[in-house]
């Protein structure tokens, strides 16, 4: 039986930020995810499987939150 994951919404940094190393790996590294076009960024998320936000939710501080989570995710796993 498949896990159940709870919805992702904009708030949900963390989360997202975790969907995203694991999508891209270390292909994004702390340099290449802090010069993102806040317009892909939108869509790497809205691509999120069970991401519950629209486009029209989405503001500039949920996009700089998730940049920065990514960044910490991303070096949490170079350790």
């Amino acid at each position: 039986m498949a896990q159940y994951e709870p919805p992702i919404n904009w708030n949900d940094y963390e989360d997202i930020a975790l969907k995203l190393y694991e999508r891209f790996g270390d292909a994004f590294n702390e340099g290449k995810i802090y010069r993102i076009r806040f317009t892909d960024l939108l869509e790497y998320v809205l691509q999120i499987p069970n991401f519950h936000g629209t486009r029209e939710q989405s503001t500039e501080g949920h996009l700089e939150m998730i940049q920065s989570s990514w960044v910490y995710e991303w070096r949490d796993n170079q350790k």
